[in-house]
Parts: structure tokens; sequence; C-alpha cells
């Protein structure tokens, strides 16, 4: 099941919001006043409901899930009892949740460089889990916190996986860390405003899917699926680019949907995209991209290695090698990943020294080919098809225009209009503006809601009329 699914959007949440609703008021009838009360009926059934969108696709692997979060519960407990022996239990989750990741991830990857090297390995038929990345790393952060005494051991079993498989950013993310929903799970309260806030940011990720994405996702397969070989230049740049806009309008919006769904209940998650296609250099952009990766990496393996003191080159090739890996288990990934460690590597010694000498439009247009040519990497796990693709790219092809590049160009014309403008950080521009010209008037609440309103109608029917039939609306990311 994903968000921008009808059954989801017209069943399953308006079923979830209910039973919650009901839970929010037996929690009133049990505990009157808010400063005790500890929303156990509303957890409970969060964790039904995330239990059983989990399971709706695959569930076997609800169980595999549960096993995690009991594993995780029980050394979490034996870090936070025992003073002699705590970095030994920790190493013992740590190798455990790598190993189930491994397993499930990457046994048949190994499997096939092994045959490749000439040893004859049977490869393991094993399904990928969907999340598994996700909530692996939520639980290795959970521990590592925990350790450092950073967060609070989790003493109750059901809220340590309420915080696990809260079903918002369970397949997907962001990558909560527990720290940062820990005193929510039993002291949250959400009012009318904080609701609308959450449905007004999940309607805006359901378009950037639905509206954008998902029609985007047409472009580039007509290009770097079914027309690969017979790319010109020209269908070659229109393809990638496509996918460029794809996949941050899917996965931004499935972050905005998330973050949505949890300020509906009283979850205020971390940001996961600020406009990453605005940025100057490559570091910029990561700083911008899939943000709570990005800070689990520095936190959790960069910084421990040294950061910025001891071997920082070697220290932000593996960082950037262990993401390529996250990705998925194939040397695609592995590639795309060096090939950004090494251009971050690269502007620390050269380009940021001297980046404010550089007109910020020839950084910006630096940074986009880089990051352009690094999408190419990343979408074709085949090396033929890659080299192809490349071949187009750079030009090494007979034609460089051709009638289906026009028609894919001017009958699109809008939709590229659109995703172009939403790269930029409209809404906040949007906010600057009306808070200069109305203050903090009534006209402007009554302007803001009633432009929201609109929007958010206008988007639910939209979404909805282009979902019926719809067949491509997966999100990128739940494979990873």
């Amino acid at each position: 099941m994903v968000f921008s699914d009808l059954f989801f959007l017209f069943v399953f949440l308006p079923a979830f919001l209910l039973c919650y609703l009901l839970a929010t008021w037996i929690d009133r009838k049990w505990q009157p006043t808010q400063e005790n009360r500890t929303n156990q009926a509303k957890n409970l059934i969060l964790v039904c409901f995330s239990l059983i969108f989990y399971a709706w696709g695959e569930p076997v692997y609800v169980f595999l899930m549960l096993f995690c979060v009991l594993v995780n519960y029980l050394v979490g407990l034996g870090i936070a009892n025992s003073e002699n022996h705590r970095k030994l239990v920790l190493t013992i989750g740590l190798i455990l949740n790598i190993a189930i990741i491994g397993t499930f991830k990457y046994l048949g990857f190994l499997a096939d460089c092994l045959n490749d090297l000439g040893l004859a390995v049977a490869r393991p038929n094993i399904a990928l889990p969907i999340g598994i990345s996700f909530y692996t790393f939520q639980s290795i952060s959970y521990l590592i916190d925990v350790y450092r005494r950073e967060s609070p051991v989790q003493r109750r079993f059901i809220d340590l996986l309420l915080y696990i498989s809260m079903f918002p950013q369970l397949i997907a993310g962001p990558i909560v860390r527990y720290g940062t929903v820990a005193e929510e799970l039993h002291h949250r309260h959400v009012n009318a405003a904080d609701f609308a806030d959450g449905i007004y940011r999940f309607l805006i990720g359901l378009g950037k899917k639905v509206i954008i994405a998902n029609q985007l996702s047409e472009i580039s397969d007509q290009f770097l699926v079914s027309g690969l070989n017979s790319l010109t230049l020209a269908g070659a740049w229109i393809g990638i680019v496509a996918f460029t806009l794809q996949i941050y309008f899917d996965f931004s919006g499935y972050s905005d949907m998330a973050i949505g769904l949890g300020r509906c209940m009283g979850f205020h998650f971390n940001e996961n995209f600020r406009h990453p296609y605005c940025c100057n250099s490559i570091t910029d952009f990561w700083r911008r991209w899939h943000i709570s990766l990005g800070s689990f990496f520095r936190d959790y393996v960069y910084i421990p290695l040294g950061g910025n003191r001891h071997h920082q080159a070697v220290n932000i090739l593996v960082v950037w090698f262990l993401t390529g890996m996250w990705h998925g288990a194939s040397w695609n990934f592995i590639i795309w990943g060096v090939y950004f460690g090494l251009i971050v590597m690269m502007e620390k010694y050269t380009l940021l020294r001297v980046h404010e000498r550089i007109p910020a439009f020839v950084l910006h247009i630096y940074s986009m080919l880089l990051v352009i040519a690094g999408w190419g990497i990343f979408y074709f796990d085949n090396f033929d098809q890659m080299v192809v693709f490349f071949n187009a790219f750079f030009g090494n092809v007979a034609s460089v225009y051709d009638f289906v590049d026009e028609s894919a160009l001017l009958d699109n014309f809008w939709l590229w209009v659109v995703a172009l403008f939403f790269c930029l950080p409209v809404r906040t521009t949007i906010g600057e503006w009306t808070n200069r010209l109305l203050g903090d008037s009534n006209v402007k609440s009554v302007l803001v809601y009633s432009t929201r309103i609109v929007l958010s109608v206008a988007i639910l029917i939209l979404s909805t009329a282009l979902l019926v039939g719809a067949t491509n609306n997966a999100f990128i990311y739940t494979r990873f």
C-alpha cells in the first residue's frame, strides 16, 4: 500500500482517522488532565494500523520487522542496564541489525560478485522487504543514541514498536531519530490548526507525486526505457532531466505526505528536503537532499571516523561508498556514491575555498550538470544500457534531434513549466510577500486559509482523476 493509492486515500486513511478520533476520546475519558495523559489508546490504534499498512503488500515480512523491534528493544535495555559492558551490548546490537539488512539486501549481490570471480555460489532467492533500509537505520540510530545517553531507553516494547513501525515514515522515510519523537509518543496534543496544516502538507505531497512525478515518469520511461536504443542527443537530455525532476517530486512528495500525516497525529518530523535543485555546489546539494540520510551518516559514521580532524578524504569516501550501497545492491549505486564522494572531496580543497568569487549562475549550472549526470548513473543498473545512454548524453550519436524529442517538449510544455517552477522555494517566497503586504491582519488569515482550501480541493480532485487507471504509481524510494 502506498499513500498515492485510491484505497489508502478513501478507505484506509478515513478508517484510521475515525478510529484515531475515537481513541482520542477514550484517552480523554481515562485521563481527563492533559498533563497526565499518555495517549495509550491512540498509540494502540496507530500501532495496529501501522502493522496492517505494512502487512498489506507482504504479510510475511511484518514478522521480520517485529523481530527487529524485539532485538533492538532487548539490546536497548541491555545498554541502559549495564555499566561495564555497554559497548559490547551495543556492538552486538549493531552486528545483528547489519546482519539482517545484509542478508535480505546484499546477500544476492555478494553471490553474484563471487560468481563473477569464478567461484560457483548459489544465489539465494530472497525478496527485499519494503522499507528495511529505513527502519533498520532508525533502529541503529536508537541504539547509538541510547548508548551515548542522548536519548532515553524505551522500556515498553509497544512504544518502541510504535516508533519504528509508524506508518507515515515506515517504508520511505524520512529517517526519524528517536529523540525527535520520544517525548511526543506519550505527550502530544493536536489542535485544529495542527490538523489543518498536516492535511494541507499531505495534499501538497500528493500533488507532487501524482500530478507531477507520475507524469514525468512517462516521459523518462519513453526515452530511457522503450526508446533507449534510438536515443538522440536531445532525447538523452530530455529523458534524464525528466527523471531528475521525477525523483525529486516523487521522494520529496512522499516526505511531505509523511510529515503531514505525522503533524495530524501530533508528531513533528524534521524536514527532508530544502529545494536541492537551487544548490550552488554539490556539497550544498547534499545538504538539501535527503537530509535525514545525510545527517545519519554524518553523526554515526563520518564524525566517529574522525570527521574533519583525521583522514578527512578517506572518511568522505567511506561515507559516500556506504551511501551508494544503502541505495541498492548494485554496482551502479556504488559508482554513483563514489562519484559524488570524489566531487565533494575535491570541492573541499578547491571550489569551496574560492566559492564567493564565482558568479552564482555559474555555480548553479556547474552543480546541476553534475547532478543530472549523477542521476544517469543512478538510473541504469545495466552497464550496457548505461553506456548507450551516456554515448547519447555526450553526443556520440548520429542524430541530435528528432520529432519524438519535439513532441515530448511541446506536448508537455506546461508540465515542464510547473515542475521547474515548483523546484524553487515558492511557498517560502509567497509567505514572505504575504507577511510584508498584510502583516498579521485578519485579511491575511482569511486569504491564506481560503487559498489553502481551494488548492487542497483542487489537488485532491485532480489527483483522484489521474489515479483512476494509473499504471505507474509506485514511489521510487520504497525499493530501497
